[in-house]
């Protein structure tokens, strides 16, 4: 598990992460979402100990991560995939990272096979792709067997198989039990990968969640309704705590009700009913609206600087 309580990191008069408490828990996918700017690398940083915090704690299964004997069997983790010497090949990468925690030669070997390196394993890694060296970080990450694993932008640059490859693995490992906090800016893999959602804003928490509540509460529960009689459907449907508004001379927006009640009405009293949908947004669109006032570095629309 990995736990954040009240964290803050200060650079001089700027406040990266502020009063940031959440919990990424075994058995789950945890999304780590933010704009640009949000806090998230920083907050990564912590966790791993690359900076020290102004103030909080962040652990990884109920330790700081210095304090573990073996740091890599608890929390695998990516953060800059290229942050390897260049001259060595992927094997001496991964056998000397394997030194440092007595990991088998055997364990080596099974993670150049899991990330597809086979046939790479012995070329230098200054000469690899932006994907192979994503592989390669993904397989350091995994070394250790660690019942936890923090990837920053796992699929950055991977193919469609690579991208597939991903979160496959990443679901197998959540449900063997582990732990896996994943950022990303890909917010359609992210609504096929997580389980859970922590989105931030300007180092603050805006929202810990699901998947599923986020694009509900963004979509605001409203079903869209179409019938070529919507004056009676709305007498029908009228109680309180039901909101009905029109949308146009046959359409009616409902919300209070649910799709499944307000066809068992129209059935019961002959009212015909040409669309029948309950309003949805995609995970794309509920971040944006929650992350919009938070946005650090905007772009001016196309119009507005042509």
């Amino acid at each position: 598990m990995i736990e954040i309580r009240k964290l803050t990191k200060r650079y001089g008069d700027k406040t990266a992460v502020d009063d940031l408490s959440f919990i990424a828990p075994p058995g789950k996918v945890t999304g780590f979402l933010g704009p640009n700017g949000a806090g998230k690398s920083t907050t990564m940083r912590l966790i791993v100990g690359l900076d020290a915090p102004t103030s909080g704690t962040a652990l990884v299964n109920g330790k700081r991560y210095d304090q573990h004997r073996a740091p890599l069997q608890e929390l695998g983790v990516l953060l800059e995939a290229k942050a390897v010497h260049p001259g060595r090949t992927a094997f001496n990468h991964l056998m000397a990272l394997a030194y440092t925690h007595g990991v088998p030669r055997r364990r080596v070997d099974e993670v150049i096979d899991l990330a597809g390196l086979h046939a790479v394993a012995g070329k230098r890694v200054g000469a690899f792709s932006l994907g192979m060296g994503q592989r390669l970080g993904i397989a350091a990450a995994l070394l250790g067997d660690p019942a936890a694993v923090m990837l920053d932008e796992p699929v950055n640059g991977l193919d469609p198989e690579g991208v597939r490859w991903v979160r496959e693995l990443l679901r197998a490992l959540a449900a063997e039990g582990r732990t896996v906090m994943l950022s990303s800016h890909l917010m359609s893999e992210m609504a096929q990968t997580a389980d859970r959602l922590v989105v931030v804003g300007r180092g603050r928490l805006l929202a810990d969640t699901t998947v599923d509540a986020l694009v509900e509460h963004a979509a605001g529960g409203g079903v869209r309704v179409a019938t070529s009689e919507p004056a009676r459907l709305r007498s029908l449907l009228a109680a309180p705590g039901v909101a009905i508004t029109s949308r146009g001379d046959e359409r009616l927006v409902v919300s209070g009700l649910e799709a499944r009640r307000i066809g068992y009405v129209a059935a019961q009293h002959q009212v015909p009913l040409y669309e029948l949908v309950t309003e949805s947004v995609s995970l794309e669109e509920a971040f944006m609206n929650l992350t919009h006032d938070v946005v650090e570095y905007q772009s001016t629309d196309a119009g507005r600087a042509a």
